[in-house]
């Protein structure tokens, strides 16, 4: 039994459909076994509750499971190990980032990452780390300006990122879950090639068959739109570390993906047709 938390989102939601679709028992964390992200899992999937900001409450989901696919920043990293760890969990695999290698602690995302990763390593447990580049799935974030009209407002439009399908680090995740040689490894994974804000813009426009046009933020009007979008003054920060300071490159290309499942990664016109009806819904 393989316990997926994040089985709503990008990459737990397609793991979850990979390891029901081939037919491996499978639960799915959410908040509410009867909420709707339990309504939208695949056939195959048990939905069990769960909350990751408290670990004890894991204990029912944690039953008999042997593989953990772990999401990375909750408060209590160390104690949903030990719930891992007190369940006779054989193997967690967790999702960080491709950032946590900087060592930075003083970059609010890769601090939860590297802590993350350490409390996987302490925790006595069987351990494999992903460590993904940046998700074309971030695409998303566009949908409201697409829905409105042709222009995509972006911030950094000079910085190319290998961005990578979520439907292959889960590929890469369920491949791991099952195999004990991947046990005390960590893996980078990127997408095919680096692309620039533009390039998306240009793929994305030609799949929809629509005139779509980048206009690229300063540094002043992305953290301005970060800010009111929401988004936490210190992540605004770690992004502006990362992409404007230039202290990570996200444009390295890696084999890792080819190597693990024996074809390419996914590109981003592939992403975008498997997609495009979530953004032809949001376009009036």
């Amino acid at each position: 039994m393989i316990l997926v938390t994040g089985a709503t989102g990008h990459v737990g939601g397609e793991l979850t459909a990979g390891l029901a679709g081939a037919g491996r028992p499978v639960r799915a964390l959410v908040r509410k076994a009867g909420g709707p992200g339990a309504a939208a899992l695949p056939a195959g999937a048990r939905a069990v509750a769960g909350d990751l900001d408290r670990p004890e409450s894991l204990r029912p989901a944690l039953e008999g499971v042997r593989g953990v696919f772990l999401l990375p920043g909750y408060a209590d990293m160390p104690g949903l190990l030990a719930e891992c760890a007190r369940a006779g969990v054989e193997h967690v695999v967790l999702l960080s980032s491709i950032a946590a290698p900087d060592g930075d602690m003083d970059n609010a995302i890769s601090r939860f990452m590297i802590l993350s990763e350490e409390a996987v390593r302490d925790s006595g447990l069987p351990w494999t780390i992903l460590r993904p580049s940046g998700f074309m799935s971030n695409t998303f974030q566009w949908t409201a300006q697409l829905a409105a009209g042709d222009v995509v407002r972006a911030p950094f439009p000079a910085v190319p990122v290998a961005m990578i399908d979520p439907y292959d680090i889960a590929a890469v995740a369920a491949h791991v879950l099952l195999d004990p040689d991947h046990h005390g490894r960590a893996h980078a994974l990127s997408g095919p090639e680096p692309l620039l804000p533009a390039d998306r813009v240009r793929v994305l426009g030609e799949v929809l068959g629509r005139p779509l046009r980048l206009v690229g933020l300063s540094d002043e009007e992305a953290r301005k739109e970060m800010a009111d979008s929401g988004t936490p003054p210190e992540y605004v920060d770690a992004f502006f570390r990362y992409y404007a300071d230039g202290t990570l490159d996200d444009s390295v290309v890696r084999p890792t993906v080819a190597e693990l499942l024996g074809r390419p990664p996914r590109t981003f016109t592939q992403w975008a047709r498997a997609h495009a009806d979530a953004f032809q819904e949001d376009h009036s």
